[in-house]
């Protein structure tokens, strides 16, 4: 080969791509209205898909335990970090945005919008996040991850819940999307923001530490690479570049933010200390917790193929392959250009670490596969254009592309069906330990007594379910003021007006109502339910409620004659 004439072929292909990338020209110009139509369409899709409908499902016991909670913050403007429970601050204090929007002051003016739209709100961000890593993923990596994050059935699902999960991911994304603009500019603006999103993640829930972990050891392997192939001593000329004062703003940024977050904003200090001695008391939960207990393959199992029953197949499986294609051409070096290969590796290692520790701890619940199927989302993008790069010639390349469309469609159908048809069906693999759409004909039930009750929403209500076991009525039964929940029959206080109990308690509350009953008269209870009736699958609850209140229901419902002929 001629070293001239390869020196020459070598400097033209340089400025024919530098003319590419050049915002003015032609090509360029066109590139980047496609690609901000793509991105466009993807942010569109993911509201589409995120957003409506919001009140259908029904609340989640943990969704229902937050909102209650919220509620204390909004009516008493309370909060107190519980180190046992609820994990961290940064969701009640953030859906105060959408409380006040709403002009709600009280609990029983939220909605499950106003609750919702916070985690909706995060998934969203979390598309639009991925903005700024475009330059060092490439543009069309880019807008891949962009469609994958819209369109993930499990990102879909659980944006439309109202736990920390999304905000933890966005959060920690957030991390990784401005430090990697800090290295790219050394601009301090970058470290501040570096640090808040680290803090807001800390505040956010403790599982921060699984993430903030692989992000550390994720660097430190990249750059050992990177110090691998630049030579003795890469690592620790990359350290030092790291200016002191910049690392001392990431630093102070996340201290100050969390701390406020825990503190409940400087009214309550000891937040901060319990903040850390938390972990004690989620690693012990995490070893002994059998209820969620489950085998290290359950998420990857659950991503790849699901099926119960009659119900259809569930996968996201064309994420996880092409998830595995990005990693080999992270470590590789191959199959794409014009990418930052750092920040891929970097990827690829946060990615696979998440994935590794969520695997072999123990206590799994479904949410908690978001973070590292974020990262396969990423990787995910990497491995769909190279997949096409490398394809040997155009039939090969439209039918790759074919392909990669119609999965995403049908990944678009999964997100669908599962937010919008199977939402609380028990074949829905994202679907965990959710309450039946019963719990609307609970509400419903009671909300018919009250009209017909002389003391109308004062009336009296026990729930009895032994261990606690009914979340979600509190949030149901919010706009009740006299409901009171036990966990074993009191036979010391009379009876209510409607009782919902668990069938474990039958036998005692029978005996009780029995002994309330007026002499030589029975029992004055119905039961309040006309059919079978579940808290969640299997488990069943039962309703009473005076002879009476029943009667008088059952009167106002019916049809009203003038008795003419």
């Amino acid at each position: 080969m001629n070293p001239v004439r390869h020196s020459e072929d070598k400097e033209i292909a340089i400025s024919k791509e530098k003319s590419c990338q050049h915002p003015y020209m032609s090509n360029g110009m066109k590139w980047s209205k496609k690609c901000c139509l793509l991105l466009l369409a993807a942010t569109i899709a993911a509201i589409a898909l995120r957003l409506p409908l919001l009140g259908q499902r029904p609340m989640h016991g943990d969704e229902a335990v937050h909102a209650i909670k919220f509620g204390d913050l909004l009516e008493k403007s309370f909060y107190r970090y519980n180190p046992n429970e609820y994990h961290g601050p940064t969701l009640n204090y953030l859906t105060l945005i959408p409380a006040w929007l709403s002009s709600a002051g009280k609990l029983t003016e939220v909605s499950e919008f106003t609750l919702r739209i916070v985690p909706v709100f995060f998934g969203v961000c979390l598309v639009l996040l991925l903005l700024l890593l475009a330059d060092g993923l490439g543009r069309t990596v880019a807008v891949c991850a962009t469609v994958l994050t819209a369109i993930s059935p499990a990102m879909v699902f659980y944006s439309r819940y109202y736990i920390q999960e999304m905000l933890l991911v966005c959060f920690t994304f957030g991390a990784i999307t401005s430090g990697y603009r800090y290295t790219q500019s050394k601009n301090i603006t970058w470290a501040l923001l570096t640090g808040v999103f680290l803090g807001l993640a800390h505040a956010t829930k403790e599982t921060f530490i699984i993430a903030f972990d692989s992000m550390l050891l994720a660097l430190v392997l990249t750059l050992l690479l990177k110090s691998r192939r630049d030579g003795s001593g890469g690592f620790i000329k990359t350290v030092r570049a790291v200016k002191p004062s910049h690392f001392s703003a990431v630093v102070a940024a996340a201290i100050i933010v969390s701390a406020l977050f825990y503190s409940s904003f400087l009214t309550n200090p000891n937040g901060i200390w319990d903040s850390v001695r938390t972990y004690a008391t989620y690693f012990d939960r995490a070893r002994q917790n059998q209820l969620h207990e489950h085998p290290w393959h359950y998420y990857l199992k659950m991503l790849i193929y699901s099926r119960y029953g009659s119900g259809p197949v569930w996968s996201e499986a064309l994420i996880v392959f092409l998830a595995v294609a990005g990693f080999i051409v992270a470590m590789t070096r191959k199959g794409l250009s014009g990418v930052n290969f750092h920040l891929l590796r970097f990827i690829a290692f946060y990615t696979l670490i998440m994935t590794v520790l969520y695997s072999v701890i123990r206590y799994k619940t479904p949410w908690c596969l978001l973070g590292f199927l974020h990262g396969m989302i990423l990787l995910a993008g990497v491995g769909a254009v190279a997949l096409i790069k490398l394809s040997p010639n155009v039939l090969a390349r439209t039918f790759i592309s074919l392909l990669l469309v119609a999965s995403g469609v049908h990944l678009t159908w999964q997100a669908y069906s599962g937010s919008y048809k199977f939402y609380a069906d028990t074949r829905n693999p994202y679907v965990y330990a959710h309450p039946t759409t019963d719990v609307f004909t609970i509400a419903r039930r009671v909300e018919e007594i009250a009209q017909v009750d002389p003391n109308g929403r004062e009336m009296i209500i026990h729930v009895i379910c032994p261990g606690k076991d009914y979340w979600p009525l509190p949030w149901y039964l919010r706009s009740f003021p006299n409901v009171g929940y036990w966990t074993e029959v009191d036979n010391v206080k009379p009876p209510a007006v409607v009782i919902i109990a668990s069938p474990a308690v039958q036998p005692a509350l029978m005996k009780k109502l029995n002994e309330f009953s007026p002499p030589g008269k029975r029992n004055p209870y119905v039961a309040l339910f006309d059919r079978y009736i579940e808290l969640r699958p299997q488990i069943e609850l039962r309703g009473y409620v005076l002879w009476d209140r029943f009667q008088r229901q059952i009167q106002s419902v019916q049809p009203q004659t003038t008795g003419e002929k």
